[in-house]
């Protein structure tokens, strides 16, 4: 209980010193080619004393980008694990980003949504010292990219990597997340890291444990799943897990030969035995290819009409020819289904008609005669009991 009550004004001082809407500004100095990294923590923004820890519960979310523009300079990143992790603005600055640059970065308090702005000049100059031509790259999968962007992972990493290295400075030329290249996002399971791609760069030559690494016989291993050539101990395990199968080595120190500059001629071709475009073109008259693009097409259809023609009307056996290779049974059951037929048209006309041949008894299918009956079976009634 006395926990809670200390707490509590305490973070009443919080939320409104969060709400000040004074601009801070702060000078930064990056440099070109070397990794930047700077912090956006909570202590800043809520101007605390020394002496004071901020509370847990604070939740605090950062929104940074370049003044006059809706998003951050193309060569810098913003991070935040969540809003009670501290942000990070990070990356490696190129040639063409030299000068000054103005970061504007605006806290959200998540609770009383207040907010604090803050205002970052970059003053991006050249490195001093010696040239780095010798870079390396490890992509390490043990770590997110938060937990390497603070001082002290960074300097571990450093230290360890000195053990492969010959003997010089290693410096941080930059830090990128996995995500970035193309990585996936991990599985929710204890362990899991994205990945952070690190890049190193020093005055002196490879050991001859990393370009063994970077050998195309260890690629080849890698492509088989066979783990790569390490002729070294690995000082860098197990605090930080490299995959050995991605590491890039890049040798500056040999300058590459400049591209040819293409001359410009006076765009005149050159004489050339075997090109000779004739010099007049002779008028042509494309009325006989007219007509027999349309004429003979017209003329196959008007074949192919009379033919068809002739098949289908000249080409006849008749009546007379069909009957005779008929037999007399099949004549005979033709025309009574056709005189049937007509009967029934008829009794449809008008119902005062004698019953038709078919339905009386003794009817002989054949010739058509019928005996005269003794008794009509047509009037005689279903029950004998009605009439």
């Amino acid at each position: 209980m006395a926990e809670t009550l200390f707490w509590t004004p305490l973070l009443v001082v919080l939320l409104a010193g969060l709400g000040d809407t004074e601009a801070q500004q702060t000078t930064l100095h990056p440099l070109v080619g070397r990794v930047f990294v700077h912090t956006l923590d909570h202590e800043t923004f809520l101007s605390l004393p020394e002496h004071v820890a901020v509370p847990p519960a604070v939740r605090i979310t950062y929104q940074a980008h370049l003044q006059g523009h809706p998003d951050l300079p193309r060569w810098l990143r913003y991070t935040q694990r969540s809003p009670h992790h501290p942000g990070f603005l990070y990356g490696s600055a190129t040639p063409e980003d030299r000068g000054r640059q103005v970061i504007e970065v605006t806290a959200y308090n998540r609770d009383s949504f207040d907010t604090t702005p803050q205002r970052l000049v970059l003053e991006i100059g050249d490195p001093e010292g010696p040239l780095l031509p010798y870079q390396a790259e490890f992509l390490v999968r043990s770590h997110d990219v938060e937990e390497v962007l603070p001082s002290t992972p960074a300097s571990r990493f450093l230290s360890a990597l000195g053990g492969l290295w010959e003997p010089g400075e290693l410096q941080l030329l930059n830090i990128t997340s996995a995500l970035d290249r193309g990585g996936r996002v991990p599985l929710p399971i204890e362990g899991r890291k994205e990945g952070v791609y690190i890049k190193v760069g020093s005055a002196s030559p490879f050991s001859t444990c990393l370009k063994m690494v970077a050998s195309p016989d260890s690629h080849a291993r890698c492509a088989q799943g066979q783990p790569p050539l390490l002729s070294c101990y690995d000082t860098l395990a197990p605090h930080f897990r490299v995959d050995w199968c991605n590491v890039t080595l890049v040798d500056k120190s040999v300058p590459e030969p400049a591209d040819e500059v293409p001359t410009q001629g006076d765009g005149i071709l050159e004489h050339d035995p075997f090109f000779c475009p004739p010099t007049e073109a002779p008028d042509r008259d494309f009325l006989v290819d007219a007509l027999v693009t349309l004429l003979v097409p017209l003329l196959v259809a008007l074949l192919l009409t009379l033919l068809l023609a002739y098949v289908m009307c000249c080409r006849r056996e008749g009546r007379l020819k069909r009957d005779l290779a008929t037999s007399d049974i099949q004549m005979v059951h033709h025309c009574t289904i056709h005189g049937n037929t007509e009967e029934l048209r008829q009794m449809a006309a008008s119902r005062e008609v004698p019953r038709p041949l078919s339905t009386l008894p003794m009817f002989n299918v054949l010739t058509g005669e019928r005996l005269p009956p003794r008794v009509d079976s047509a009037q005689v009634p279903l029950i004998l009991d009605q009439h």
